[in-house]
């Protein structure tokens, strides 16, 4: 196996094992996709549908304008072992996420997320073991959320990414086994007169993420959740929320149109990626289109604030990927623990994974 087939197996496995297996049928259109793992046992009991929600400390990552409608503080840590239908011991995730007022300007937050895919063997060119490494990938983001209006919120993101595939790079080429990036998260939140709040965010938004060059460089996964909450009703003692998400990722790769001699097409279309505003809208009109899109909803049961029960599903055409999701509650004083269970169908690698959660207010 030559070096370069080395590196770019790593980038798939890290890819295909980060978890994005239900936004993503083909993993080759992004990079870091680690990145859109949904965080946090409650929402992820919701069929991943809380964008329109977002009021509690995992805001931060579901949709940043969500912090505007809260108050106090909060310390939110989640755990989950991955794939667990993999029997990968050694693979796991975790969030942490924190959130604070600051009145009269609004209120501010963060989160850090770390994805360990374990230890891997690396071997030369001649498929001869030279050792082992450990391939890792995290992000942290730092969360502003504020009111335009009694009706109207926003928020913002600013988030750096670094991935460590291995500790070097392969053979001759450049790389080192390591890439790094930042972005940028956007996020609204509507409340409108009929019980009704909707949700929008846009995350991602940056330049690509490179581990052995530029050239073949791998855009951000950047993705638009668009998302409803209908609270049906709520009172001192009951109260039942039905959500509803869509998700899109917004990346185009195609051609680059390069010629080379006698005019021959020696263009890679794979190495060409749509630059981010442009990307935006050419997501929507290539072969993909609108079949990527995936769809999920939840509903959620809170009694006396004390228990909760979740009930949700998500489904992915392109993908041909579809899951049910269960969660529950239990609150005790500031303390709420959260777990959440997602069934995909027998011998799916994310069936029986588990979420536990943890959240703290102060």
């Amino acid at each position: 196996m030559s070096s370069r087939s080395i590196i770019k197996s790593i980038l798939i496995t890290a890819i295909v094992f980060s978890g994005a297996v239900k936004l993503y049928s083909s993993p080759s259109e992004a990079g870091v996709t680690f990145l859109t793992i949904s965080p946090g046992a409650r929402p992820t009991g919701m069929g991943d549908s809380f964008v329109a929600i977002a009021d509690d400390a995992t805001a931060t990552w579901w949709n940043p304008a969500g912090l505007a409608r809260q108050s106090g503080r909060e310390l939110t840590f989640m755990h989950a072992n991955w794939l667990p239908g993999f029997n990968l011991n050694d693979m796991y995730y975790d969030f942490l996420a924190y959130k604070q007022e600051i009145p009269g300007l609004g209120v501010i937050g963060g989160n850090i997320t770390y994805f360990y895919l374990g230890e891997q063997t690396k071997t030369d060119e001649y498929g001869t073991e030279q050792g082992t490494f450990k391939t890792y990938e995290t992000a942290m983001t730092v969360s502003y959320g504020t009111d335009l209006s009694d009706d109207l919120f926003i928020g913002l993101n600013a988030k750096f990414i670094y991935s460590h595939l291995s500790d070097s790079g392969a053979g001759n080429e450049q790389g080192s086994g390591t890439g790094h990036s930042m972005a940028l998260d956007l996020g609204m939140l509507y409340q409108t007169d009929y019980d009704l709040d909707i949700g929008l965010a846009i995350t991602n938004l940056g330049p690509k993420i490179s581990y052995i060059d530029y050239e073949q460089a791998d855009p951000l996964p950047t993705t638009m959740r668009l998302g409803l909450a209908y609270y049906l009703f709520y009172d001192d003692y009951n109260s039942l929320v039905l959500t509803s998400d869509m998700t899109k990722l917004l990346v185009r790769r195609g051609k680059d149109l390069d010629e080379g001699e006698d005019g021959i097409d020696t263009s890679d279309e794979w190495n060409y990626t749509d630059p981010i505003w442009k990307a935006l809208f050419t997501s929507w009109t290539d072969d993909d289109g609108f079949k990527d899109l995936v769809y999920g909803l939840g509903a959620e049961y809170w009694y006396n604030k004390m228990i909760s029960l979740r009930i949700g599903f998500w489904n992915d055409d392109m993908g041909d990927i579809s899951a049910t999701t269960y969660g529950t509650s239990l609150r005790y004083d500031k303390y709420i623990f959260d777990f959440s269970y997602l069934d995909a169908g027998e011998g799916h690698p994310l069936t029986d994974t588990m979420r536990f959660s943890l959240n703290i207010g102060f």
